[in-house]
C-alpha cells in the first residue's frame, strides 16, 4: 500500500519546513518517505531533500509567465491545468514507489484548495492508482494575533475540507512562536495569550468573534459587521468541522503526535499481513533471541 499526504495551507504557513521535518522523522523511524513538490514556483533552495518527484520538471511558473505573459496567479492555475492534462507523466513518476510514504508539498495559493477543481481531480487520480490519500492544512500561529484573520483561516480550512473530501487534519504551525504574558510593551490586537486562551483557538470558540477585547458586545463597536459575524458564528457552531493540532517543530514530541494522527487518519499499516513463520529470515529470529 502506498500513502500520500497533501501538505496544504496559505503561503508562509511552513509547509515546506513541515514536509522536511516530516520526512526526516519517518526516515529516522526506519520508514521510507519521499517528498513530492507540486509548487511550480518553488525556489531551488526550498527543500533540504531533493524532491523525488518535482512538477518543475514538467512545467515552471517562470516559464509560463514569460512565454504566455501571465501573472503569478493565472500562471499557477495554468500550471495545474497542464499537470492534469499530463497525468500520465505523474503516473509514470509515481510508478517506481511501492509501500512508500509520499509527502506532497503544495503551493500556498489557497484558492487551489477552496474552490478550484484541480486538487480534487488530483486526489481522485491518486486514489485510482491505489494510493491512500489524506491532507493536512497548516495555519500559522500568528493568525491568533488577529481574531478576524484567524476566523478567515478557519473558514478557508473548512472550505478546503469540503472541496477535497479526503481524511483531513488541521495543524496550527509555528507554535514555538506563541508566548504567554510577558513584560513586552507590544500588545497584540487580541491581547496577550495564555494557555487557556490558546485552547480557544485550537478548538475554535466562535464567541471569540463576537466578543470585544474589553468584554463589550461587538455591536456597540461596529454594528455594520454584527450580523455578518453572528452568521459566521452560527455556521461554525452548526458545522464544527475544524480543530487544530498544535505543532512546534522544536519539539520531537509535538511532531510525533502530529505524525501519529496522520498515520491513524490514513490507517497506516492496517492492510499489512502478519509474517508467517516461513517468511521470517535469520535476522528476524536473531531479533527474537
Amino acid at each position: 500500500m502506498r500513502y500520500a499526504v497533501l501538505v496544504t495551507g496559505p503561503a508562509g504557513a511552513g509547509k515546506s519546513t513541515f514536509s522536511t521535518a516530516f520526512a526526516t522523522h519517518l526516515r529516522v523511524s526506519k520508514r521510507t518517505a519521499h517528498i513530492v513538490n507540486l509548487d511550480p514556483a518553488a525556489t531551488g533552495d526550498a527543500f533540504e531533500y531533493q524532491p523525488a518527484i518535482d512538477i518543475r520538471e514538467l512545467v515552471t511558473l517562470d516559464d509560463v509567465m514569460g512565454e504566455l505573459n501571465m501573472g503569478p496567479n493565472g500562471g499557477l492555475v495554468y500550471c495545474f491545468e497542464y499537470l492534469l492534462q499530463n497525468m500520465d507523466w505523474l503516473e509514470e513518476e509515481l510508478g517506481g514507489f511501492d509501500d512508500d510514504y509520499l509527502i506532497i508539498d503544495c503551493p500556498g495559493q489557497i484558492e487551489l484548495y477552496t474552490h478550484h477543481p484541480f486538487l480534487p481531480q488530483l486526489v481522485r487520480n491518486l486514489q485510482r492508482m491505489g494510493i491512500r490519500t489524506c491532507a493536512v492544512y497548516l495555519l500559522e500561529s500568528q493568525f491568533m494575533e488577529d481574531r478576524y484573520k484567524f476566523f478567515s483561516g478557519v473558514l478557508s480550512a473548512m472550505s478546503a475540507m469540503v472541496n477535497l473530501e479526503v481524511p483531513w487534519i488541521n495543524i496550527m504551525s509555528k507554535m514555538d512562536l506563541v508566548s504567554g504574558p510577558s513584560s513586552d510593551t507590544f500588545e497584540p490586537r487580541n491581547g496577550k495569550r495564555g494557555k487557556r486562551d490558546i485552547a480557544r483557538y485550537l478548538d475554535p470558540d466562535p464567541m471569540l468573534l463576537v466578543a470585544a477585547r474589553d468584554g463589550r458586545d461587538q455591536q456597540r463597536d461596529n454594528s455594520r459587521f454584527h450580523d455578518l459575524n453572528r452568521a459566521i458564528v452560527q455556521l461554525i457552531e452548526d458545522h464544527p468541522l475544524v480543530s487544530f493540532l498544535p505543532l512546534d517543530l522544536t519539539s520531537t514530541d509535538s511532531l510525533e503526535i502530529v505524525v501519529s494522527h496522520i498515520d491513524f487518519t490514513m490507517q497506516y499499516g492496517e492492510d499489512e499481513e502478519p509474517k508467517e513463520p516461513h517468511d521470517l529470515d535469520e535476522g528476524d529470529f536473531a531479533d527474537m533471541e
